[in-house]
């Protein structure tokens, strides 16, 4: 398996608090978000990591060069570089196609996720060959996120706005870390240059939720909920990540 972790993106809502640096070098405890990552993924076995930069590359491809013959020796970790970083998500995927359509399982991840390694080890150990990760305790009035819907235990939604009309019995949010067979993640590069043509500022997001419900896919939905986690996208993030999150992880390990 042949960890993504896109690590791209400008991060702008949280400029008062990274000092305009990249949000995955945020620390959180004693590790910065890109150290836990690591650390993570290394206890979890994975020892072949792709980073997607773009935004302050050098400051990340720095931290690596530290933090990998430190804490991920084993691992092999290369970098990708998305010029188009002030665009849509959906480039950081392409900036990693070759991994993407390269014949492995790709461990696919939003890297400003603070996270319990319970989650990373549930998504790990699902049986199913695609896996997307799935918090239930989040509703359809959450704006920021990103909606999971099912009917019947099959995914018929992948976004943040929802159709009206939309029918489905159970509702949650996206964690951000998905488990791709190589079929998959070849049709996630495909789709990607897809969603890019039609609107180069297309999310990522657009492209999974058209290979997560087309004709034939299953994807399992692997409940995460009760299980410590956040995604940092806005100051309130940070301080409830510091406040509420992080003792959870210290206690667990995580």
């Amino acid at each position: 398996m042949h960890a993504v972790l896109l690590a791209a993106g400008m991060g702008r809502r949280l400029d008062d608090i990274t000092g305009g640096g990249p949000k995955c070098l945020l620390p959180f405890g004693k590790a910065s978000l890109l150290e836990r990552h690591l650390r993570r993924l290394t206890a979890a076995g994975i020892d072949r990591l792709t980073v997607v930069v773009g935004f302050e590359a050098m400051q990340i491809e720095q931290a690596l060069g530290a933090l990998v013959p430190e804490v991920a020796p084993e691992m092999t970790v290369t970098t990708a570089h998305n010029p188009a970083f002030r665009q849509g998500s959906a480039k950081s995927v392409l900036a990693a196609a070759d991994v993407l359509a390269g014949g492995d399982e790709v461990l696919l991840m939003d890297a400003d996720v603070l996270y319990d390694h319970r989650l990373l080890d549930t998504l790990l150990a699902a049986d199913a060959a695609d896996v997307l990760g799935m918090d239930r305790s989040v509703g359809a009035d959450d704006a920021e996120a990103v909606k999971v819907c099912l009917d019947d235990e099959r995914i018929v939604a992948f976004d943040k706005v929802l159709p009206a009309d939309l029918a489905y019995d159970t509702i949650g949010e996206s964690v951000g870390f998905f488990r791709l067979s190589p079929a998959s993640a070849k049709a996630l590069v495909r789709e990607c240059e897809r969603v890019g043509r039609a609107d180069e500022d297309a999310p990522y997001e657009a492209a999974l939720q058209r290979v997560m419900c087309a004709d034939g896919a299953a994807f399992d939905p692997a409940d995460l909920t009760g299980l410590p986690w956040i995604e940092i996208d806005y100051p309130v993030d940070a301080e409830r990540a510091v406040r509420d999150i992080l003792p959870q992880l210290q206690i667990n390990h995580g």
